[in-house]
């Protein structure tokens, strides 16, 4: 898990190298990589690209498309770490539409929890002029639309084999970008080539990194781990780009954090 963080990290990074590059048009590169890297992988282990469930295969694919293309934009508006802190509502979102899309039971105690993590966003948002509200409103977006697609994964995780989950993401992304990006196309030079082929094999490597890590571990250790990505994000803004924030920024990352990883202890 601590390897997938690392190369989320480097992904977030390399994608606020190149801002002159529209953030759909990464989306596209990205999603071009991954439907052909996932479906050679299929081809090989001889598994039928198209899965069962196609309509919630469909849904995943949506959603996560959302997610990603709102979170892209907002590591190109606001600084690295509030656009990462932001996005890690998702598993918030994830328990409270878990309740209605798969029948989880969620604690009293639990929405003190998520009112901490909300409250931790309010106030990096309020005390951070880098970050506009409707940047703030993108972030959070994502958060949504990323906890609805993992509670889709989960709902589909007996009956579809993980990579046909996968490959159903590009699969759907690719007309959505398309579409979007004919309006805000910039063409890459020189360097930006290797850039968004970087992108491509980071999220690529992380994606395998993190499978492995939720089929091997304990899932509240493993998910746990994931919010070093936080810290990563803080140390890469500091060094990469210079990004500093006001005492109570950090302090709002740290209520998110708190929020989210006690939520994760809770005992059904």
């Amino acid at each position: 898990m601590l390897l997938a963080g690392v190369f989320f990290a480097m992904m977030n990074v390399s994608v606020k190298f190149i801002p002159h590059i529209p953030a759909i048009e990464i989306v596209w590169f990205r999603s071009v990589f991954s439907l052909v890297f996932t479906f050679i992988l299929l081809q090989k282990k001889k598994i039928y690209v198209f899965g069962n469930h196609k309509g919630s295969l469909v849904i995943r694919g949506l959603v996560g498309s959302i997610s990603l293309i709102l979170f892209f934009y907002t590591l190109q508006r606001i600084p690295l770490a509030s656009a990462v802190t932001m996005q890690y509502l998702s598993p918030i979102f994830t328990t409270l539409l878990g309740v209605f899309i798969i029948k989880e039971r969620v604690l009293p105690i639990q929405f003190l929890y998520f009112a901490m993590a909300f409250a931790g966003v309010l106030i990096i948002q309020g005390f951070d002029p880098r970050v506009d509200p409707v940047s703030a409103v993108m972030g959070v977006t994502s958060g949504l639309a990323a906890g609805l697609a993992y509670n889709m994964i989960r709902k589909l995780k007996t009956s579809e084999h993980p990579l046909v989950i996968v490959f159903y993401f590009p699969l759907v992304t690719l007309p959505i970008a398309s579409v979007i990006m004919f309006f805000d196309w910039v063409t890459p030079t020189g360097w930006d080539w290797l850039m968004l082929l970087w992108i491509g094999f980071c999220t690529q490597s992380a994606q395998y990194f993190m499978t492995v890590a939720y089929q091997t571990g304990n899932l509240s250790r493993v998910s746990s781990l994931s919010y070093m990505s936080v810290l990563y994000a803080l140390g890469f803004g500091y060094f990469l780009f210079g990004e500093t924030f006001p005492i109570e920024a950090y302090l709002g990352m740290a209520l998110v954090l708190v929020g989210i990883l006690l939520n994760l202890r809770v005992k059904h």
